[in-house]
């Protein structure tokens, strides 16, 4: 688990821990807890709530760290500023990263699916908080890797499918060159989260 520090926000935004889990074998089950605890109510309502209260991301539409957290980054901002277009934080990590503005596609593409077998779990919170990885190792059943470990799970196509970028010039004369292809798709998407919240 790696943990980003962001000490020019507010305190309760400050803080993100973010790791990535291969090998998952309770996706199904685990959609199934994040549906249900979002229509319990009362005191067992909030606490199962607060047992899912991370953002749950399909690893193999992340491009790179960098990616990742810019989309991390543009949802922390728009919690601070009141903006959120989503009902929480985490669920707006996964509007950030979807290239259009529906976010019923963005969590059914950016979220777990009952067939997800890596998975990037981030919780956005205060320095306050302790025992996280513990948290997430309590919901997600799986391998904890190491988050370079991402280079080999990204689904370079899809990407490319969702970004609509299969036509573009810059990603077809690289075509021929994988690690060039993934740079100039990487550089296309970061930009297009950076962008996003300008543009919606």
């Amino acid at each position: 688990m790696q943990t980003f520090r962001y000490s020019h926000l507010p305190p309760e935004l400050s803080v993100v821990h973010v790791a990535l889990f291969t090998n998952v074998t309770n996706s199904a089950a685990l959609r199934s807890r994040i549906v249900r605890a979002s229509q319990l109510e009362g005191l067992e309502g909030d606490s199962e709530r607060e047992a899912v209260n991370f953002a749950f991301i399909d690893a193999r539409l992340i491009c790179s760290i960098l990616h990742l957290q810019t989309a991390i980054y543009q949802a922390i901002l728009a919690q601070a500023h009141e903006s959120l277009r989503t009902k929480t934080v985490h669920s707006e990590i996964l509007w950030a990263l979807n290239p259009t503005n529906n976010i019923s596609e963005a969590i059914r593409r950016y979220g777990v699916s009952d067939g997800t077998t890596s998975l990037i779990v981030v919780r956005v919170t205060s320095p306050g908080l302790k025992d996280v990885e513990k948290l997430m190792r309590s919901v997600v059943e799986g391998t904890l890797s190491p988050l370079e470990e991402l280079s080999r799970i990204t689904d370079w196509a899809s990407i490319k499918k969702y970004y609509k970028l299969n036509g573009e010039p810059a990603v077809q004369e690289a075509s021929k060159d994988p690690a060039r292809e993934h740079f100039i798709v990487d550089e296309i998407v970061t930009s297009s989260v950076a962008m996003k919240s300008v543009m919606a």
